[in-house]
This record gives structure tokens, sequence and C-alpha cells, in this order.
């Protein structure tokens, strides 16, 4: 059967409806780095198109066409590699707070939690990863028009960039094991 009738008919899952498809998938370039994270459903039509390979699939799932039974992919790799320029996270509030994991760097609440300069801007504090850090509102207002060291707070880590792959493993939330080794997490 060609790629153009697979693709025609749509794949259905054994266990699940139509829009589970929509799980979690890391890509991996040619060389075995992480590109990315896709849905079940993108990562079927890259196999079906022969433009990647399965790396691991789950076990005991499917997606299944009329006469075709395709395991559920977890990690596929490119079969071209993809040049890619230097990815940066971007730095956004969302980011400061999900890199310090929704905890408050100074006392570690993770309730009403905002972004604070760890050198206040109105000293010459700029808004950069290594300035911000995730705050709660009691401990931003206490900490105030000063460094922590005047205020007599300390920071539970120092602010830092984080990695393109940091930034892959915490969004997915709960990850699949098989991806560790890929994530520098094994």
């Amino acid at each position: 059967m060609s790629v153009e009738a697979l693709l025609a008919s749509p794949p259905t899952v054994e266990r699940a409806s139509s829009a589970a498809l929509s799980g979690h998938v890391l890509v991996l370039n040619q060389d075995y780095q992480a590109l990315t994270i896709t849905s079940v459903q993108r990562a079927i039509i890259l196999l079906l198109l022969q433009k990647a390979e399965l790396i691991e699939a789950e076990e005991k799932r499917f997606v299944r066409s009329p006469n075709r039974r395709i395991p559920w992919p977890s990690i596929v790799r490119l079969k071209a590699y993809v040049r890619v320029p230097y990815k940066r996270v971007l730095l956004t509030r969302k980011n400061v707070i999900q890199r310090d994991a929704h905890r408050c760097q100074y006392c570690g609440a993770s309730e009403r939690i905002t972004i604070d300069h760890v050198m206040p801007r109105s000293r010459g504090g700029k808004d950069t990863w290594t300035n911000l850090v995730a705050a709660c509102v009691p401990c931003n207002n206490r900490k105030g028009n000063k460094t922590p060291e005047e205020a007599g707070m300390t920071l539970a880590r120092r602010p830092f960039r984080p990695s393109y792959v940091m930034y892959i493993r915490d969004f997915v939330g709960s990850l699949d094991h098989s991806w560790k080794p890929y994530l520098y997490l094994s």
C-alpha cells in the first residue's frame, strides 16, 4: 500500500479515541541529540513518509489503519541530519518560574509566585536570566529595593540560563523513562 493511501485512511487507536494521538514523542536528530517534542500524530507521519525511524515504542499500544498496525512511538530519530542553530530558551516570566520549579527562591513557598530582580532595576539591574528569580509576593515585598545581602535574605540557588535540553525535559512534566539517556538524565 502506498504512503498516500495510508495517509488517506485516517489511523485509529486500539484503546483510545483519535484525540489521543496528541501524546508526546521525543524527536532526535540523526546524531541522537534531542531536537524537540511532537505529537504522536506528527511522529506517525514522519515514520510513514520514511523521514524518521522508530527508536522506542510503548508496549502493547498501537496505531491502526485498515492494512497496518504501527507501534505507538515514544522516540523517533530523523534519518537526515537537520542543522539547527543554537536554540535559546526565551526569557519570559513563565520560563523563569518554570526554571525555578514554581518555588520562591528565598523561602521555598509555592503560592503567589512572581518575579524578583536580584539586583533591583532601580539600581541598574537588567532583565537577564542571571538577575531574575521566582519569588513569593511577601518575600518580594520584604526585599524591596535592596540586594538579597542587604535584606538579609539568601537565594536557594544562583539564577542561571537554562539549556534547551533542560527546557524540553521540564516541558513534558512526567518523563518516559526511555527518554532519560537522550536528555542526559541517566
